[in-house]
């Protein structure tokens, strides 16, 4: 099983193994019969082919790998191959790739790229280089193409439309046809990803000028961390940020006239800065190997090889050298040609703001217009002043001594309906006060009487319990 279909097995949720049989199966005529379950069935295909590519399995031409890159962050170097992420290419390979054991090759895969190509989610790399606004949205309405309407389209047309006749079609899955097909999914996720990351962390305008082998360098697996994008994909992500959406300026098309002389120089400075820091770093390695030459011959009593390791040492030293004032006096054009653009910017915001206070001075009319407008502005507001005086002069006049009497006849009514109102509560307190007085003094008079009446009550109980039968005669008989 290849590589490819072990992927589309282990990870896509629409290959089940139930499902592999229609899969598999020329599904074709469903377009008819069920167009559901063949909807169905092209877009599983569809999905699975773009996420293999986006990780790196459906390329079916040679690959390489780059001996000196790994994997940021691991602590092993992990070797990446540079294969497909962009582009598929349909061919024979293709279907050995997909082959299974059990259910043979896709026999509908025809069927799911004539689908692609009619919908624009795959096109072919001949068409999409040479033909501009693919990718862009459609209008509602179209000019029609004279040369469509042959009289046997027009014919087979009306024929559509008339019930109860049928057009005898193919049931069966066209032909593989061998091309190379541009993922648009795929294409537009990665140019999205690669604007994102040269704007996100951008210091200087200078940062985002690139040659194309930096570019390569820089954005190489921005879908993929295990996997570079190849020349071809690069060859359609350019086209596509520099035609199709115009997130840059690309001097590899003729049409383009936004990349001068100065873009192309400050390019080059980058690239053999970069290049420059690539050699020095191998440099530093061979020395440090040398090293370890000389004292492993030296510790092996080999006199003569710790001295050959000794001479090579001292000569990748000396290129070293020359690396490092080479690289050092690069670094410092760069920082002066930084500079400048930066100054160059500055002034160019200076000279702007100067031509907006200028439009805007020009609307004002000048310091004379000011000072005139202002003068005015005085004379009009001494104006409201003088009629001011003037309406107050027309009024009637005003007793002052009146005033003041009236204001304390006002503060003397007023003094005396508060002390009156203080006096009603004052009698009001007293009334209540006296009150209070007789209701006290009534139960005081009737607890002085009932204790009379108890006093007596008892006096009378004690006087009967100290007579005896004695004292009263008893009746004669």
């Amino acid at each position: 099983m290849s590589d490819l279909l072990k992927y589309i097995l282990n990870n896509e949720e629409a290959f089940r193994r139930n499902r592999l049989p229609s899969l598999y199966s020329d599904f074709t005529p469903q377009k008819k019969t069920n167009p559901d379950g063949y909807a169905v069935n092209v877009a599983a295909w569809e999905q699975a082919l773009n996420r293999a590519a986006k990780r790196g399995y459906t390329s079916s031409r040679g690959v390489r790998v780059r001996s000196g890159s790994s994997v940021s962050g691991g602590t092993t170097p992990v070797k990446r191959k540079k294969t497909d992420h962009l582009i598929l290419r349909t061919d024979e390979s293709l279907l050995r790739d997909l082959e299974s054991s059990e259910w043979g090759r896709p026999a509908a895969l025809g069927t799911v790229f004539d689908e692609a190509v009619r919908k624009n989610s795959m096109i072919p790399i001949t068409i999409y280089k040479t033909t501009s606004g693919l990718l862009q949205k459609k209008s509602q309405w179209r000019v029609i193409d004279p040369g469509a309407l042959s009289p046997w389209n027009v014919m087979s047309w009306g024929v559509r439309q008339l019930k109860g006749f049928v057009i005898s079609e193919s049931d069966s899955a066209p032909r593989l046809q061998v091309q190379e097909l541009v993922l648009v999914e795929n294409l537009l996720e990665t140019a999205d990803r690669t604007v994102k990351k040269a704007t996100g962390s951008t210091a200087s305008n200078l940062d985002l000028i690139f040659s194309r082998e930096m570019f390569a360098e820089e954005f190489s697996n921005i879908l993929n961390d295990t996997t570079e994008l190849s020349d071809s994909d690069f060859d359609v992500l350019l086209i596509y940020l520099s035609r199709d959406s115009g997130s840059i300026a690309y001097d590899g098309r003729e049409d383009d006239g936004e990349i001068t002389q100065q873009d192309t120089t400050i390019a080059s400075i980058k690239t053999l800065v970069s290049t420059m820091s690539k050699q020095v770093a191998t440099l530093e390695a061979k020395i440090a190997e040398l090293n370890q030459s000389a004292k492993t011959a030296l510790a092996n009593k080999n006199r003569i090889s710790a001295l050959s390791a000794v001479r090579s040492k001292k000569m990748v030293e000396h290129n070293l050298q020359q690396r490092f004032d080479t690289l050092m006096r690069l670094e410092e054009v760069y920082t002066k040609i930084e500079q400048a653009t930066g100054q160059v910017n500055m002034v160019q915001v200076m000279q702007a703001s100067t031509e907006v206070l200028r439009g805007l001075h020009t609307q004002i009319g000048g310091a004379e217009k000011v000072e005139d407008i202002v003068e005015g502005l005085r004379e009009e507001m001494t104006k409201v002043d003088e009629v001011g005086s003037i309406m107050n002069e027309a009024g009637p006049v005003i007793d002052e001594g009146e005033i003041d009497d009236e204001l304390a006849a006002m503060e003397k009514s007023d003094k005396e309906a508060k002390e009156k109102e203080e006096a009603g509560a004052v009698e009001r307190r007293l009334a209540e006060l006296d009150s209070l007085k007789h209701a006290s003094s009534e139960a005081a008079r009737q607890a002085r009487a009932a204790e009379s009446v108890d006093s007596a009550l008892a006096d009378n109980i004690d006087r009967l319990s100290n007579m005896s039968v004695e004292d009263h005669p008893m009746p004669a008989k």
